[in-house]
């Protein structure tokens, strides 16, 4: 099939006109990317592996076509969905033909800053990465920018794709959460501030190892220069590599640990060498250690790009947290239940259950390398365990081995109420879904597994 260049809603401004673009992978930022693509003067041509997502790409006017069936792959971008791989562990059709072709393989937020500087803006670009606790420290960034009036948008990984997002000019910012698979097709996209929070095993089959991972997340820092900043959080033994022999600026944040020159937590005061910048108990959407590193590296990412101490404070204060993250959906029977279903490895669950000292948790999904061993520090926070998902006899014999009670219950829907009658029975107040795995064996990604959370706590009765 042949590409072709649909009309342009912005005709005065066209950066990408002359230029071909195949965009595989229709999905949340696909689809998006493919509109935005057009609008700005590319001749694209539209492909997924889905039907249904090339239909709903057709029927929103897009050219639609398999560009590995073209002759040749005489593209100038290939523009791939995040999800898809093109190297481990197995490179997608289009992939390779690009590769082949010697055709670069970019994600999205490359291309918005392409099309902001073509647009002449100065406009100042944040990168968050690391395993986890980057969506909580992007939300919170932020909040952080818009609630002192400046102008902010926030997307990438979190939120809105980054090609969905509007042209700022130079007094905006972009606050883009930058997973290891966007970063990993990045070439000229400069971040004026950069974080990396922590390291921790996860997408080794698609990095090759934690070696790939590391270079991969590192990619965050390629262009910067000494009027930039890094910060990087330093409660992980990663945190001095990743620092050592940047070109930028270097601010270490740490959620319990002194950090000179940079920021960190003391309890819950968060403080640096002028003193303290604020009382985190007064945070309540921000509770546990990692969330202090998480406000460590908000707070210097925001000293960074100007704000005061005292509406940096205020932030921390007014931030209302992030859905799936620790979130407090319902109290029913006595009962608090919270939703943390963006817990999608063990070492996120792990900063979860420091959190509570007694929990009923619901665990299980798609597993990760590794299983749910690294918890076992934590078992003892675990009253009683409820398990779903592909993995839950694995889980069981695992937990069953340490000596903690536990149950199956397969799918989440049988799961919350057996939870609720656990944490009833035993006198347990909270009743925690961190289930320390992927969503895809039950669930189209972690956000529908915490939204059916939700759903279900509504439907308990509230009084025994």
């Amino acid at each position: 099939m042949q590409t072709a260049t649909a009309p342009s809603a912005e005709t005065s401004f066209l950066p990408f006109a002359g230029q071909r673009i195949a965009v595989v992978g229709l999905g949340r930022a696909g689809l998006p990317a493919a509109r935005r693509l057009r609008d700005w003067g590319a001749e694209i041509l539209c492909w997924d592996d889905q039907a249904a997502s090339r239909a709903a790409a057709g029927a929103a006017g897009l050219p639609v076509g398999d560009p590995t069936a073209l002759p040749g792959f005489r593209f100038d971008a290939l523009l791939l969905s995040p999800g898809i791989p093109h190297i481990l562990p197995r490179a997608h059709p289009a992939a390779l033909r690009a590769r082949e072709a010697g055709v670069p393989v970019l994600c999205d937020a490359e291309l918005l800053f392409r099309a902001v500087r073509a647009a002449g803006s100065r406009a100042r670009f944040v990168g968050i990465t690391g395993t986890n606790g980057k969506s909580t420290t992007t939300a919170l960034v932020h909040h952080l920018l818009r609630g002192a009036g400046r102008v902010a948008e926030v997307g990438g990984n979190l939120g809105p794709a980054a090609l969905g997002l509007p042209l700022l000019a130079d007094d905006g910012t972009y606050v883009l959460e930058m997973s290891s698979y966007m970063l990993e097709r990045t070439d000229r996209l400069h971040f004026d501030v950069a974080a990396v929070l922590n390291l921790s095993p996860d997408h080794l089959d698609r990095h090759g190892g934690m070696a790939g991972y590391a270079a991969a997340k590192a990619r965050i820092f390629a262009h910067q220069a000494a009027t930039d900043t890094a910060v990087i959080g330093m409660d992980d033994a990663t945190g001095a590599q990743f620092a050592a022999g940047l070109a930028a600026r270097v601010v270490p944040v740490s959620g319990a640990t002194p950090q000179p020159g940079g920021i960190w937590a003391e309890g819950r005061r968060l403080r640096d060498a002028q003193g303290v910048i604020a009382d985190l108990n007064e945070a309540s959407a921000l509770p546990g250690s990692h969330n202090a590193q998480n406000a460590a590296a908000a707070t210097a990412i925001g000293f960074a790009l100007g704000l005061p101490r005292d509406a940096v404070a205020a932030g921390l204060r007014s931030f209302p947290g992030l859905p799936h993250r620790q979130e407090r959906v319902g109290t029913r029977a006595g009962v608090t239940f919270v939703n943390d279903s963006k817990a999608t490895n063990a070492d996120s669950t792990a900063r979860a259950l420091a959190s509570y000292n007694r929990v009923v948790w619901i665990g299980g999904g798609v597993p990760k390398a590794g299983g749910i061993d690294g918890l076992a520090p934590f078992f003892g926070r675990i009253a009683h365990a409820v398990l779903i998902g592909q993995c839950a006899g694995d889980f069981a014999s695992t937990l069953s081995a340490h000596d903690v009670a536990n149950e199956v219950a397969v799918t989440l829907g049988a799961a919350v109420p057996a939870a609720q009658a656990a944490a009833r029975r035993l006198g347990v107040p909270v009743v925690l879904l961190s289930p320390a795995c992927a969503s895809f064996d039950q669930f189209t990604g972690f956000d529908a597994r915490g939204d059916a959370f939700r759903a279900l706590v509504a439907e308990l009765p509230e009084t025994e």
